[in-house]
């Protein structure tokens, strides 16, 4: 089976081409930032030269969250076909999230060395599985505006004690919690804890992370 490729448009689209020698590809999609799409015209007319259908999607606003957003989308419309994001081709903003996307969806992914293409390892997991409702309720708290400037307004909030608020945060060493998850990052000041969602916890309130 042929495969669709996710590529972003960066600093080495040399290695879209490495990638195509290695996995029998039926179409490419190029995730391309405003200020590349010249570029990615360019590497369109050339894959058309090799009769490989091509479409370019403007990646617009915050990258992180754009790319998040586009591979999800691309997920759901082609779920019944094999997908592979090419992470070597974009510049290290878009590198960094394609291969992050990557992980959250569980799609396959590969890197270039060279001349050569490698698959990367698949991890499929699913952050609602690891999430219990109350984490869950303290991820879509900080995700509203004015919310919060410390732990103590973060447990009035949610209805709970600050131990317990304290435990979904920071863990232990038989349960993960929210900033070993990544989903969530603290900052002290003026002798209190701010609390605040990472890129990914955002991501994962506006439904982009499975």
């Amino acid at each position: 089976m042929k495969n669709i490729i996710i590529a972003p448009v960066g600093d080495n689209m040399g290695a879209l081409f490495v990638g195509l020698r290695e996995f029998p590809t039926e179409r490419i999609i190029l995730l391309s930032p405003e200020s590349r799409l010249d570029e990615a015209e360019k590497v369109k007319d050339d894959l058309d030269k090799f009769k490989i259908s091509t479409k370019i999607i403007e990646i617009k606003g915050n990258v992180w969250e754009d790319i998040f957003a586009k591979v999800a989308e691309i997920k759901k419309l082609e779920k019944d076909r094999n997908i592979i994001i090419n992470t070597a081709t974009g510049d290290r903003t878009t590198t960094c999230a394609a291969t992050s996307a990557a992980f959250v969806n569980g799609l396959k992914a590969i890197s270039v060395e060279g001349n050569e293409a490698m698959l990367l390892p698949v991890l499929k997991f699913s952050y609602y599985k690891i999430l219990t409702d109350k984490k869950l309720n303290i991820l879509n708290l900080l995700y509203k505006e004015n919310c919060c400037a410390s732990l103590e307004e973060l447990s009035k909030r949610a209805n709970m004690s600050l131990p317990l608020i304290s435990y979904h945060i920071n863990g232990t060493l038989k349960s993960e919690g929210l900033k070993e998850l990544g989903l969530v990052e603290t900052i002290e000041k003026k002798g209190k804890i701010d609390i605040k969602l990472t890129t990914m916890g955002r991501l994962l309130i506006k439904g982009y992370v499975n």
